[in-house]
């Protein structure tokens, strides 16, 4: 079983920037697809980007030029660095790992980094 610890949340200013971190416990986790997810208070959870082990990613519209995943497969750890940070990217945010790529089922979870964006 994988573990997901999330790190690097934090509190900024619009237009600011943060990176966040998922750590994995088990070097198989290079092995799957991996995806950052974020839930604002009284919305659903909505996915921000997904990376394939060999690097191809994917992203919601909304961060499209903001938001970068990336992994790194001799670490296990998995990123995302977020900058032009908005108020409505405030939100709780996961990281997840998808042991099929493009099943749409997401395997394991993180408990999560809040990030909040003051205007």
């Amino acid at each position: 079983q994988v573990q997901l610890v999330e790190s690097g949340g934090g509190s900024v200013q619009a237009g600011g920037s943060l990176r966040l971190s998922c750590a994995a416990s088990e070097y198989t986790y290079r092995y799957y697809c991996m995806g950052w997810f974020r839930q604002a208070p009284g919305k659903e959870r909505e996915g921000v980007a997904t990376i394939h082990p060999y690097g191809s990613t994917s992203y919601a519209e909304s961060v499209k030029g903001r938001f970068t995943i990336s992994r790194d497969n001799i670490k296990n750890t998995l990123y995302l660095q977020m900058n032009s940070l908005k108020p409505e990217d405030t939100a709780m945010y996961y990281c997840a790992a998808e042991t099929k790529c493009y099943s749409g089922s997401w395997d394991y979870w993180g408990r999560g980094t809040q990030v909040t964006v003051s205007s």
